[in-house]
């Protein structure tokens, strides 16, 4: 009885840390986005006073006509041509052969954070080859903002010893930074590629980018919980579940000994779980932060 008081005690901990802080970035949210957004308000157009109306023209003498060469071709109603093509005309230039392939934009968070996967429309787009699938999952795992990250996460691990049988020094922050790295690259690639391409299910998260905040809000929550199908209906997002709770069950490979419990493995799920769902919120108002609150255009 003693040790299972013990595990409900732990496990009520991790959990109540992980809500506490979701429940602050979720509170963030709620009231910083929407200030921001509403802070954008379209301006009447000024009239000019009728008394400072500048005078009608004088009409100029009449002048012939000027015929046009009969060799001339006839440009009238036609656009310049750019030699990007399509990217010029979209207003997207140097998008990369896996965005193109793909139908994603790395659209940077904070022009910071990676963001692969992410769609700018919600129509539906042609399925994904388990290839292409397999490429998006490299790209963010591999990243250049996922060293840092990964780091930071270490760092505050180390802090808090945790675990303690690891102890202090830098061979002890390699052990934290290795678990931690593999913590986030093993979930990306079970929830991006591997149980996608199983169960044929579209990794990739499609805007809303319109509508009531809140409205958007929730429907980044829900696709934890509902995906697109490669056949293009929708269904319950198995790909998220299982593979979090896959990952989180493979951690225990290389996470000390005093890790291997029932509780750190229900805390590393949920960790993995309110990870992806902030990254949903992120992808989905990252363009209204961008616009709205930095006033920044790309």
């Amino acid at each position: 009885m003693a040790v299972v008081r013990q595990w409900n005690i732990l496990m009520a901990r991790q959990c109540r840390t992980l809500c506490h802080t979701f429940l602050f970035l979720l509170i963030a949210f709620v009231v910083a986005i929407p200030h921001g957004i509403a802070q954008e308000q379209p301006t009447p157009p000024s009239s000019a006073p009728a008394s400072s109306a500048p005078p009608p023209p004088t009409p100029s003498p009449a002048t012939p006509p000027t015929t046009a060469s009969p060799t001339a071709p006839d440009t009238k109603g036609t656009a310049p041509q750019d030699s990007k093509g399509d990217q010029a005309s979209s207003g997207r230039v140097g998008k990369s052969k896996l965005e193109q392939e793909t139908g994603t934009v790395n659209d940077r968070i904070f022009s910071v954070l990676p963001n692969y996967g992410t769609v700018e429309t919600a129509n539906t787009l042609p399925p994904l080859r388990t290839g292409q699938k397999f490429r998006l999952a490299t790209a963010g795992v591999f990243d250049w903002a996922a060293y840092p990250f990964n780091g930071v996460l270490a760092a505050i691990a180390q802090a808090k010893n945790d675990p303690k049988s690891w102890g202090q020094g830098w061979e002890a922050y390699g052990k934290r930074y290795g678990a931690s790295f593999a913590d986030n690259s093993i979930g990306t690639y079970m929830t991006t590629a591997i149980f996608p391409s199983l169960l044929k299910e579209d990794p990739r998260y499609y805007q809303m980018r319109s509508g009531p905040f809140f409205h958007r809000f929730g429907y980044s929550l829900s696709r934890l919980f509902v995906t697109r199908t490669d056949a293009g209906g929708k269904r319950f997002n198995y790909s998220e579940s299982v593979g979090n709770a896959t990952a989180a069950a493979i951690s225990n490979i290389y996470h000390a000994d005093e890790d291997r419990t029932a509780a750190r493995n229900a805390s590393t799920f949920a960790f993995l779980i309110l990870y992806d769902g902030l990254s949903n919120e992120l992808k989905e108002f990252w363009p209204d932060i961008r616009r709205k609150v930095l006033h920044k255009n790309p």
